[in-house]
């Protein structure tokens, strides 16, 4: 009786019907993982939209002004190809990258504070590290 059982679910298995809906479950994963492939890399590969959402975030976070955000995104941006080179480093360990980055970052952090100020600077500190995003599932800790 269990031989049974197998040849009819072997039957159903191969059926028409059961195919074509493979083929529609298949095709729509596979649809479902393009359209979140195409949607990160533009997210990733649209630097002008990218610099949009961060200047508006930081006029509503912050309040800066137009001048203040535009100079700060002017800033990250022009630093972003040395953090680029630096993350893509391969004859680099982690300490040499977090050091390389820390002075990249130190650089551009002395043009954003003479933009903003003293006071404006430390609230930007505070909003980069809430905003920032995830790396690699550590939770955070000293630099």
């Amino acid at each position: 009786m269990n031989s049974g059982l197998w040849h009819i679910f072997g039957f159903f298995l191969h059926t028409t019907k059961f195919q074509t809906m493979k083929q529609i479950l298949a095709g729509a994963i596979i649809m479902l993982a393009l359209f979140t492939s195409v949607d990160g890399f533009a997210q990733q590969q649209d630097p002008a939209a990218r610099a949009a959402e961060m200047k508006q975030k930081l006029k509503t976070d912050l309040k800066l002004t137009d001048i203040q955000a535009d100079s700060v995104v002017a800033i990250n941006q022009e630093f972003m190809p040395q953090r680029r080179d630096v993350y893509m480093d391969q004859s680099l360990n982690q300490d040499d990258k977090r050091t390389k980055m820390k002075a990249i970052t130190d650089q551009s952090d002395k043009r954003i504070q003479a933009v903003l100020g003293d006071d404006l600077f430390k609230k930007y500190q505070d909003w980069r590290m809430k905003n920032r995003p995830m790396r690699g599932g550590s939770s955070g800790g000293g630099n």
